[in-house]
């Protein structure tokens, strides 16, 4: 083997690597394109229980409602700089029929209503999952992830990470608009 040259196997392996990690990048990112043409969107898994304030969410009667379910920690870094934007979306698109509801994962309702205060978040509505049950449920891959159900109950995306203002426009915006 000559100096400076891979031997042939790793430099398959590196290109698979890179390869893999490029479809990763492109099908995570903020930008990506809407599905089109492809499978309808899939029904929401129940989500129904007492919320940190002492009131109830049940997802079945938020039916006719844009829903934006996101997945949180009083923990997570990430979560505390979207929780802004997330309470801003839920009071300009609540005359239009959006709900957004916070699913907490693995926290005490003091670490949350302290986030949620400290975030300018405090009405949102908010459903404890102190074992992380509800979020397997959900098939949550870690924190922050944000879902978008319909008016039917159908989950039409999903992100994985922060959410930023235009990723809501994206997918909020018609939804709502469509009533």
């Amino acid at each position: 083997m000559r100096p400076g040259r891979l031997p042939l196997g790793r430099c398959v392996v590196l290109l698979l690597v890179a390869a893999v990690g490029a479809v990763l990048t492109t099908g995570l990112r903020d930008g990506a394109a809407p599905p089109t043409g492809g499978p309808s969107p899939a029904p929401a898994p129940r989500l129904a229980g007492s919320t940190l304030d002492g009131g109830r969410f049940d997802l079945a009667e938020a039916r006719g409602h844009v829903v934006v379910v996101n997945v949180f920690a009083s923990w997570c870094g990430p979560c505390r700089d979207e929780l802004p934007l997330l309470a801003d979306a839920a009071r300009r698109w609540a005359p239009d029929g959006l709900r957004v509801v916070g699913l907490n994962l693995r926290d005490g309702p003091e670490a949350v209503r302290a986030l949620l205060a400290e975030t300018g978040a405090d009405d949102l509505t908010v459903v404890p999952d102190p074992d992380g049950t509800r979020g397997v449920e959900w098939g949550v891959r870690g924190v922050p992830e944000t879902f978008v159900v319909d008016r039917d109950g159908r989950i039409v995306t999903r992100h994985q990470g922060v959410v930023s203002r235009q990723w809501l426009d994206r997918w909020v915006t018609p939804l709502v608009e469509a009533a």
